[in-house]
């Protein structure tokens, strides 16, 4: 009997997991189709549409743009983020469940809403239509993905071992560089996985923010399939699902890794 049971488990996370990846990987197979137009079954096999993303305008151009606001987002959020967990994690911090509540408020809230406020609140700054506006904005969204992720790994961190620094001299930046930070870094890692690929795909805060000269790629993607559905935009889609398996695989090993390092040795 627990043997069935466990079958019909399996079964029905494989049928969960076709219905949710598989629309995705639908659209790989016609990024390499010849024809102008998307259609099943495909005429024929081309790799037109991979060339034309390798040109400059528009999409070499959005790809640049979106490296820069994701990495720039994601260290100012994994900075932001690690400090507000470090904080968090104080046993006599006052008000704890309300300022978690507040620092987390970006993932809850919807995003049209936190776009709409970013808007007003950067227009009156001067950062509306500027890389450092999208970035803030970006980091902002990012943070409490950086938070969840070192805040659980802290759960498992050894006070003492920042007690047994301090007793032999170090001062807290030295101990939090030399001790902290090494034992807690799987969730740093992972935290600035999450918080790079959601800035990376991120496109309802940047058509409030962003400007003519900070097209990013998700956004040349919305006006592509908003003005002409062209299939250059699959291309590019296709490579955004590598790019995301590849950094998602990264961060697994990171924790594996970490994990493994936790064992004890027998």
């Amino acid at each position: 009997m627990p043997s069935n049971i466990r079958r019909v488990q399996i079964t029905f996370c494989l049928l969960m997991m076709v219905f949710l990846i598989g629309p995705t990987f639908a659209v790989i197979p016609l990024s390499f189709s010849s024809a102008s137009f998307l259609s099943y079954p495909l005429p024929g096999f081309s790799l037109q549409w991979y060339e034309k993303i390798l040109q400059p305008q528009p999409w070499m151009n959005a790809l640049l743009n979106s490296l820069v606001i994701g990495l720039g987002a994601t260290a100012v959020a994994t900075v932001i983020g690690t400090l507000a967990a470090l904080g968090l994690t104080r046993r006599h911090l006052p008000a704890r469940s309300t300022i978690l509540a507040v620092v987390i408020s970006p993932m809850i809230v919807p995003v049209v809403i936190s776009g709409v406020g970013m808007y007003f609140f950067f227009a009156k700054l001067g950062l509306v239509a500027s890389l450092q506006g999208l970035i803030l904005a970006h980091a902002v969204l990012g943070v409490p993905f950086v938070v969840i992720t070192v805040t659980a790994t802290l759960k498992n961190f050894d006070t003492n071992l920042v007690r047994a620094a301090a007793s032999l001299g170090a001062s807290p930046i030295h101990a939090f560089r030399t001790v902290t930070l090494p034992l807690i870094a799987p969730g740093v890692v992972s935290g600035a996985l999450f918080a790079f690929v959601f800035s990376f795909d991120e496109v309802v805060v940047a058509l409030f923010i962003s400007g003519p000269g900070q097209r990013t790629l998700p956004r040349q993607m919305f006006d592509g399939l908003r003005d002409n559905i062209d299939p250059s935009i699959l291309a590019m889609s296709t490579l955004l699902v590598i790019i995301s398996i590849v950094l998602m695989g990264g961060g697994a090993l990171v924790q594996r890794q970490a994990a493994a390092n936790r064992a004890p040795v027998r």
